[in-house]
C-alpha cells in the first residue's frame, strides 16, 4: 500500500496560519494545493485527509495522510517557518501492512459525529450534530465494529457509572463551525455548519483490512474540513 503521512508544524503568529486556521475551505484548499496533480479518491478507498492538533496557543500540528506524496513549500511560506521550519513525510504503507488483530493502540480521532433526525412524518430527515460527549461516544462506538475495531473496556469500571463510561474513550475540544460554500452547479453560496469533536482513547484491532480502510479513507462525515482521520500511537 502506497500512502504517505505527513507532520507540519503552522506558526500561529503569522496572519497566513491564522487566516487558514480560521477557514475550513481554506485549509482543505491549501492541503490540495499540496499535490501536482488533483487528488483523486483511489478504488480502495483511500484519499487525502488532514487534521489540526492544537496541544498548546503555539503548538499547532498539521497532519495529512495521502496516497501520494505532497509538497508543502506554499504551506512553509504562507504559514509556517520558511527558513528554518518545514514539514516530515515517512511512508506510511509499511506501517499500515504491519498492523495485525489484537493489536492495541492509542488513538486520536477528529470527527464530525451526527444523526439525521426527523420532526414529522411529513418532514425530510435532517443532519444534526451530537452536542453531548455522551451521544458523541456513542457515535463512534456505534462506527467501530463496521471500521475494524473495539475500543477498549475500563479493567474495572464502576457499576454507578453509565455504560458509556465503561469505555477508555473521551471526547472533547468541540468545535463548531460556519461558513459559506459555492455550489459545484452554480455560483450561489449556502451555509454550512458542522462540529468537530476529538476523541482520544485506546482501541483493539478486530479486522486489520477493514481498520486499514479507516486509517486511509476516514470515519464519518465532513472529511474535506479536516474530519475523519485517525492516528495512532504506541500504548503500555
Amino acid at each position: 500500500m502506497t500512502v504517505f503521512l505527513t507532520r507540519f508544524r503552522l506558526n500561529p503568529a503569522r496572519v497566513g496560519a491564522r487566516r487558514l486556521l480560521g477557514s475550513p475551505q481554506s485549509l482543505h484548499a491549501a492541503v490540495l494545493a499540496s499535490f501536482a496533480e488533483p487528488p483523486q479518491q483511489r478504488p480502495d478507498g483511500s484519499r487525502v485527509l488532514w487534521r489540526v492538533d492544537q496541544q498548546a496557543r503555539s503548538e499547532v500540528v498539521l497532519y495529512v495522510v495521502s496516497p501520494d506524496e505532497p509538497d508543502l513549500t506554499h504551506l512553509a511560506e504562507q504559514a509556517g517557518w520558511p527558513t528554518t521550519g518545514g514539514w516530515k513525510t515517512r511512508p506510511y504503507g509499511t506501517f499500515l501492512d504491519r498492523i495485525t488483530a489484537d493489536d492495541v493502540w492509542a488513538f486520536r480521532l477528529t470527527a464530525n459525529p451526527v444523526h439525521s433526525i426527523r420532526r414529522t412524518p411529513a418532514e425530510p430527515t435532517k443532519r444534526t450534530a451530537h452536542v453531548t460527549p455522551r451521544h458523541q461516544v456513542e457515535w463512534l462506538l456505534n462506527r467501530q465494529e463496521d471500521a475494524g475495531f473495539a475500543v477498549l473496556e475500563k479493567p474495572e469500571p464502576c457499576e454507578d457509572l453509565p455504560p458509556i463510561d465503561a469505555y477508555e474513550v473521551t471526547a472533547h475540544s468541540r468545535k463548531d463551525l460556519m461558513f459559506q460554500k459555492r455550489g459545484e452547479k452554480d455560483t450561489r453560496t449556502h451555509q454550512v455548519k458542522l462540529s468537530r469533536v476529538t476523541f482520544d482513547g485506546r482501541l483493539r484491532v478486530l479486522d486489520p483490512a477493514a481498520f486499514r480502510r479507516t486509517l486511509t479513507s476516514g470515519l464519518g462525515k465532513a472529511k474535506a474540513y479536516g474530519c475523519g482521520l485517525m492516528t495512532l500511537a504506541r500504548t503500555e
